[in-house]
């Protein structure tokens, strides 16, 4: 119900521990514990569907969460799923972005930005689709 009233990255990885706690009662392998695993998976994936989505401002949020679910992976032993996680972490990238100063001069800062992979995919595929409209555009001019 929680969820309904805010979408906080916290209250996120709260739920997917408390569905995932019950996978740790037994030193054996059971399909309750295989259950509380995907169950907690459906939840960080949910989670990551939403900051994707509905926030994608919030890239700070969002990798917060996938540290968490990385970690939760991990301490689920050989049942953890790690490199699923790690192929969803951004990439940090150093930019650079002009200020102007008091006195009319430009200074550059750098700053960080978070590039996640199907972002990168997206802005390859824009690429792609210009350069097929202009393929169009040329062969139409010559004829």
């Amino acid at each position: 119900r929680l969820l309904d009233r805010t979408k906080h990255y916290k209250v996120w990885i709260s739920f997917a521990k408390f569905e995932a706690e019950h996978s740790h009662e037994d030193d054996f392998i059971t399909e309750h514990k295989r259950d509380c695993i995907r169950r907690a998976r459906a939840i960080f994936d949910r989670a990551c569907t939403y900051y994707k989505d509905s926030t994608p401002n919030l890239k700070e949020e969002r990798v917060m969460l996938l540290e968490e679910w990385l970690n939760l992976e991990a301490s689920f032993g050989t049942l953890g799923d790690v490199k699923t996680v790690q192929s969803k972490l951004p990439k940090k990238l150093k930019k650079r972005k002009p200020v102007m100063r008091y006195d009319g001069s430009t200074e550059y800062v750098e700053y960080i930005d978070l590039c996640f992979p199907e972002e990168s995919h997206k802005t390859n595929l824009k690429i792609l689709e210009a350069a097929y409209k202009w393929k169009k555009q040329k062969v139409a001019a010559c004829f």
